[in-house]
């Protein structure tokens, strides 16, 4: 089995194809950009760190847009931070950008979702936060529900946004998705490969989906 964790060129991939080798460590982790690789891959994870409109820019620079549109048709795939809130229809950051579109919503700024009478939320939220899981799915099994992850983001997705796709929720001031799936797509907004165990168990159930 290979899995291809797609080279965006920001973040720390190392960190996930660590985490990977330890749940599955005979699989062929590979890091790459190559659009090639990555169509001939059984899984692909799509990581992402720091500003949208760079995944994005990113993402047409390395000519990597029909192959991410190719695998989210054809199989299991994995978002992780960013590379979830770019699935959703657009996203408010960087002046406006059309996401991929594979969730309905947009994807906002925490100030438009916290009110002034809540006490001040420091953005970005950056550390452990509990996670509801609102729906089963097999990427949730032997991970108990209210379990800690970690997340670092200053924008997020309400739970208004594509509701039949919500598979887990945290709270930060207000409820935003912190985990959507639907058919072989499954992502994120939090960082499994900085979660310890209950991270690396996610991430060792997605090495076993088979979407």
């Amino acid at each position: 089995m290979q899995i291809a964790v797609i080279d965006f060129g920001i973040g720390n991939l190392r960190s996930v194809e660590q985490a990977l080798h330890a749940v599955a460590a005979d699989a062929d982790i590979v890091v790459t950009h190559d659009a090639r690789v990555i169509a001939a891959a059984d899984k692909v994870v799509m990581p992402g760190q720091g500003a949208v409109g760079t995944w994005f820019k990113a993402l047409d620079e390395r000519a990597l847009t029909a192959v991410v549109k190719q695998s989210l048709n054809e199989k299991p795939l994995l978002g992780i931070c960013v590379g979830m809130q770019a699935l959703f229809e657009f996203c408010e950051e960087d002046g406006g950008i059309d996401g991929l579109g594979v969730f309905q919503g947009s994807v906002k700024h925490f100030s438009n979702f916290h009110v002034q009478q809540e006490p001040c939320l420091k953005i970005p939220q950056m550390g452990w936060n509990q996670v509801t899981q609102s729906q089963d799915h097999p990427l949730w099994q032997g991970i108990s529900d209210q379990s800690h992850f970690y997340f670092v983001h200053s924008f997020c997705a309400n739970t208004q946004a594509d509701q039949p796709a919500v598979v887990g929720t945290a709270d930060y001031g207000h409820k935003f998705i912190a985990a959507v799936g639907r058919d072989n797509v499954f992502a994120v907004q939090f960082h499994p490969e900085k979660s310890h165990d209950d991270g690396l168990t996610l991430l060792k159930n997605f090495t076993q989906w088979n979407g």
